[in-house]
């Protein structure tokens, strides 16, 4: 696949992702183009916030595939809630039951 066409793809990924999506630098890897993508928002209190959700990769054939970013974090994060979820639950079926 030319650069030119590369270029094309991702100008027409920018066009459907919108305006609040970020693309970083390519990076060309064997026939492989990674291109990063980030999501950006903007609070008053805070200021932008740019995390990023994941890759596209484009291949020598011009298939193109999209890659998540797995926030671990958020997994942790929400495993945590889970547990607390479930202890509280069953304190509250414990004490109803004295």
């Amino acid at each position: 696949m030319a650069e030119k066409s590369r270029a094309d793809v991702v100008a027409a990924l920018a066009d459907r992702l919108g305006k609040n999506r970020v693309f970083g630098e390519p990076v060309q890897q064997g026939d492989t183009t990674l291109v990063p993508v980030a999501s950006v928002s903007i609070s008053g209190a805070r200021g932008p916030a740019v995390r990023p959700v994941g890759a596209f990769a484009i291949s020598g054939s011009g298939s193109v595939t999209w890659h998540p970013a797995v926030s671990v974090n958020r997994i942790v994060w929400g495993g945590q809630l889970a547990l607390a979820a479930v202890l509280i639950t069953a304190a509250i079926a414990f004490r109803r039951k004295r």
